[in-house]
């Protein structure tokens, strides 16, 4: 994957250099109502000839309708094959303004600043883009690198810690798919409380680990699947929330779906139990748990099943660790082990 990563907390310098190398016939710059005065129009002062894209903010607005407005903008604001854009925000915007990029006039080339930890780390690096359809996550998208992604800190000392939660939790999984030492490191930095500057490297750190997983495998057909692991369980807890109207963080499911995932993969792997309960211990004081009995079960199986992931109709597809570091990925589980893990993972965090 020819994707650019700069890590700097010095990003406007790093986005005029883009920029100039670039040399777009016209720029845009899409935000979200959150992210617009706070960063848009800073990166506007020092880019004058850009034009901003406002959207509305949250996941509910990561839709074809928010699509639909930036391709309009761009159509009736001099928007050629040769223009640019660049994502400023989130995850959200990072793959709703990159579908937009990837799909206006056949593809425009694109660079992505994400201004969350969660963007930073998981949405705005390694290609994929797309948006919410018919109360599925991001059901319609594309395999499409940014150009670049600047990656920085600075933008995070305003985050509200559930903010740098949510993002943490992918740094705990790639910790857990790369080694245990990493892991350890991981859960002994303290995000409630962050050193920004400290933050940096071990972001760059935690990043590169997905970069690698993506240069080998940037379609998901092999080794990509490896960043799956959580989310298969995760994407259900989020569903189930969204379903009840109290929405979670992604982070936060992702949190719980990596302890789900670390019960299989003791169950089925031999994972050592000693991983195991540090993560359950660590997501327990730090990420809450859902309130599920055994009657959500149903519900949290057929969100499941319904997983993009899932090579065929029915089945569940997960990723699984034998120790952290050490992959077994296309496993299937049956839903009575399914069932199993649930009851553990109840134990384990309530």
């Amino acid at each position: 994957m020819d994707q650019q990563l700069i890590f700097t907390n010095d990003t406007i310098p790093a986005i005029q250099k883009w920029v100039a190398t670039v040399k777009p016939s016209t720029l845009f710059i899409v935000c979200d109502e959150n992210t617009a005065s706070r960063v848009g129009e800073s990166i506007l002062t020092a880019l004058p000839q850009a034009q901003i894209i406002t959207i509305g903010a949250g996941d509910k607005h990561k839709d074809l309708v928010s699509v639909s407005q930036i391709w309009e903008q761009m159509s009736a604001n001099g928007g050629t094959r040769r223009s640019a854009v660049i994502n400023a925000g989130g995850g959200m915007i990072t793959d709703i303004g990159g579908f937009a990029a990837a799909t206006f006039k056949r593809g425009v080339r694109f660079l992505n600043l994400p201004t969350t930890l969660l963007g930073a780390v998981d949405a705005a690096v390694g290609g994929k883009t797309g948006f919410n359809f018919n109360g599925l996550k991001n059901e319609i998208g594309a395999f499409a690198p940014a150009d670049a992604v600047v990656i920085s800190t600075r933008y995070f000392s305003t985050l509200p810690s559930e903010e740098l939660l949510s993002g943490y939790a992918e740094m705990i999984k790639h910790g857990l798919i790369s080694s245990r030492e990493m892991f350890i490191q991981l859960l002994d930095f303290n995000i409630s409380h962050a050193d920004l500057d400290r933050l940096l490297p071990l972001l760059e750190e935690n990043v590169m680990v997905k970069k690698h997983v993506v240069d080998v495998d940037p379609k998901e057909q092999g080794l990509r699947k490896a960043l799956n692991l959580g989310h298969t369980p995760g994407h259900a807890f989020e569903a189930w929330a969204l379903h009840r109207e109290r929405p979670v963080p992604h982070g936060y499911a992702v949190a719980w779906g990596l302890v789900v995932d670390l019960i299989l993969s003791h169950l089925r792997w031999g994972f050592p139990s000693e991983d195991l309960h540090l993560l359950a211990s660590y997501v327990k004081a730090h990420y809450a748990t859902p309130c599920i009995t055994c009657d959500d079960y149903p519900e949290l199986l057929e969100y499941m099943r319904h997983d993009k992931k899932n090579a065929r109709v029915g089945e569940i597809n997960f990723t699984l660790l034998a120790a952290p570091g050490d992959l077994r990925l296309d496993s299937l589980v049956p839903d009575d082990d399914i069932r199993a893990a649930l009851d553990i993972f109840r134990d384990l965090t309530e």
